[in-house]
């Protein structure tokens, strides 16, 4: 009893076996080397330390030290425990260990009094074992040779013939132990790739956990930088309106300085007629105080005039400056639409857009790999086919009638350029309004020629140019009927944005000038 109570106490919390070079965590519980350590790696990915047995958490990995002292105890009950259950020869008078025990004697040999023993068929040897009483058939008493595989038992010789067995398969014990052994190694070698399944599917959850890892770095970079452009608009806002706020404070100011100056002039020119009337008053001789008498009329100051509420001198009317705020806040918002454009682009893949050969005027040389347009003097030798056009345009092979698209235009080869989408049914063969791209209701346009606009029905529009532009950004929502041009610059700059209601299918659209050339 007190040898198996020791023996539970020298049992490893993890793998429930005997200490291994056993190690000691901080809290005083023990676990084998090679038990705690796999532990510790994998607590090491969530960055939290903690005993198995009782959960106590550690600040950092533990260190491990091997305590030799409980070695040495493990060491000492394995030695006693192993003599205890050691078979000893039944001849010998001193405990000598066997080496071979025979089921039909029933007796252990050692090596000395095994030369002796009989090598009949009959006497069965075996490994050395404690109790011969499993090995006998209960009922004859008879070896157990068989193995019954309708019953899964070992039987004896009489079992098979005579006895309750008979009739059913039999297999002898040694063919049975290794058509099983077969089975399990078999088993083991699915439970092997089993295990290498569960590695690769580790490896790729790892590899995925990166990923998303690295995938949300990104993101959060984006919302820092999207939330970073909000705040500097709203700080250019607050700057402008503040300026502005200033700029009438100063006015005002300025005003009410003035009139302050007026008064103060007035004030100054009354004290000194003040001062004259107060020395005429003072003069005692009647004579003299008659003939210096002053003309009243002339000292009489006139009507001062007099601020009786000062905010009649002026104030600071705060109508215009939140006129401004609001203003300013609307192209906000609308600065917020194109930062939503912006980031569903910014994450799309660009669409796969290739020129057709069979839409290009004959001045324009389609490269082999359908994705630039070069103007040239030389017409080239094309079949008057009815998709080309009469007038230096292209069409892309592909359209668009639903969904989410962008595509991306390098122009800096290009001295000017006229670009966008158009429908399949517009205009071919005629040269002007009817065919080229936003001359009429069938395209929308962005063109470029030492100034910059928009076009859709023939509809112009300036817009602010910068500095040159050397590639075009352009986002398609056909549903939402959105179509979007940006500079490809940094940061991307929201060019225009045309809203309609699309009723056939798009092209993307390009006109080539002469001297220029233009790359998808």
């Amino acid at each position: 009893m007190a040898s198996a109570e020791l023996k539970e106490e020298l049992e490893c919390f993890i793998c429930l076996s005997l200490y291994k070079e056993p190690i000691s965590l901080k809290c005083g519980h023990n676990f084998c080397w090679d038990c705690i350590v796999p532990v510790l790696d994998i607590q090491e990915e969530s960055g939290e330390y903690f005993c198995p047995d009782c959960r106590e958490k550690f600040a950092e990995r533990p260190t491990l030290e091997k305590n030799r002292k409980l070695c040495d105890i493990v060491e000492c009950f394995q030695t006693s425990h192993q003599d205890e259950m050691k078979i000893f020869c039944t001849y010998c008078d001193s405990r000598v260990p066997a080496t071979k025990s025979c089921l039909h004697c029933e007796a252990s040999f050692c090596e000395k009094h095994l030369t002796n023993h009989s090598k009949g068929d009959h006497h069965i040897l075996t490994e050395p074992i404690a109790s011969f009483k499993n090995r006998k058939c209960s009922i004859h008493k008879e070896i157990l040779k068989y193995y019954c595989l309708g019953d899964m038992a070992s039987v004896c010789v009489s079992c098979c013939l005579m006895g309750q067995h008979k009739g059913h398969q039999v297999e002898l014990l040694n063919e049975a132990t290794e058509k099983k052994k077969e089975e399990l190694r078999k088993f083991i070698e699915r439970l092997n790739s089993d295990v290498q399944e569960t590695d690769e599917s580790i490896r790729n959850l790892r590899n995925y956990k990166n990923e998303e890892k690295n995938k949300a770095a990104a993101v959060a970079k984006k919302v820092n930088e999207m939330f970073g452009d909000i705040r500097r608009q709203l700080d250019v806002l607050e700057w402008k309106v503040l300026c502005e706020v200033f700029k009438l404070e100063k006015q005002v100011s300025l005003s009410v300085s003035r009139l302050i100056q007026q008064l103060e002039m007035q004030k100054n020119e009354i004290s000194k007629k003040i001062g004259q009337v107060e020395d005429l008053c003072n003069t005692t001789d009647p004579f003299t105080f008659l003939e210096k008498e002053l003309d009243m009329d002339k000292l009489s100051p006139g009507r001062c005039e007099v601020v009786s509420d000062v905010r009649d001198a002026g104030g600071l009317d705060e109508t215009p400056i939140f006129q401004m705020i609001y203003k300013g806040l609307l192209l906000f918002a609308d600065s917020l639409t194109d930062l939503k454009i912006k980031q569903q682009f910014s994450v799309m893949e660009k669409s796969d857009i290739q020129l057709d050969i069979n839409t290009a005027h004959i001045n324009i040389n389609i490269s082999e790999d359908l994705r630039s347009a070069l103007h040239t003097d030389k017409g080239q030798k094309r079949p008057n086919c009815p998709e080309r056009f009469a007038c230096r345009q292209v069409l892309s092979t592909r359209s668009f009638s639903s969904g989410k698209h962008y595509w991306e235009v390098d122009v800096s080869q290009a001295k000017k350029w006229l670009i966008g989408v158009v429908f399949n049914s517009i205009e071919r063969k005629k040269m002007g309004k009817e065919s080229y791209i936003g001359y009429n209701a069938k395209s929308w346009g962005l063109y470029e020629n030492n100034f910059f606009r928009v076009c859709h029905n023939n509809i112009h529009k300036l817009k602010e140019k910068t500095t040159p532009i050397e590639a075009i950004g352009i986002y398609l929502d056909y549903e939402a009927g959105i179509l979007s041009f940006y500079e490809l610059c940094d940061p991307i700059r929201h060019l225009h944005t045309f809203t309609a209601t699309f009723t056939e299918p798009l092209h993307a659209a390009f006109y080539v000038f002469p001297g220029s050339c233009i790359q998808i």
